[in-house]
């Protein structure tokens, strides 16, 4: 199991974005900042145009920024958008997906498993991960 190498890039972009969110940065800086090429960038920044979390701005001084401030990003909102929803298994999100989802006795773990990740990404914010360590905040209301 692991997060695609686009969704990791978005979200290093978003980070990066996400340090200054006052500024317009184009594809072309995010590229050069970033070590990623600029094709790369510009896939992942119309994929998160299209997610509402970058927007574009025309002009002088223009390029891309963050849609919302960093702390109201998640990390479930990049990967989404780059990815489409946190499925483990073909059942953990809805029924119907699988031929032997009626007599399985492990869907309704894996939904939980599921769960709990969905609810982690998004937890962590973008102004989370842009700081160096950061401390969970714990799931539980205890």
């Amino acid at each position: 199991m692991r997060i695609g190498k686009l969704s990791d890039y978005a979200s290093m972009l978003m980070v990066q974005m996400s340090r200054m969110p006052e500024r317009n940065v184009s594809a072309r800086q995010l590229a050069s900042e970033s070590g990623l090429t600029r094709p790369t960038v510009a896939a992942l920044l119309k994929k998160l145009g299209r997610a509402g979390l970058v927007v574009s701005v025309r002009g002088v001084g223009g390029g891309y920024c963050l849609a919302r401030p960093p702390q109201q990003i998640s990390l479930a909102d990049v990967v989404t958008a780059i990815e489409g929803p946190v499925e483990l298994t073909a059942c953990a999100i809805a029924d119907g997906h699988c031929e032997l989802e009626k007599g399985c006795g492990a869907r309704p773990h894996w939904r939980t498993i599921n769960q709990s990740i969905q609810a982690t990404l998004m937890l962590m914010s973008l102004a989370d991960m842009a700081r160096p360590t950061v401390q969970l905040r714990r799931m539980d209301n205890g």
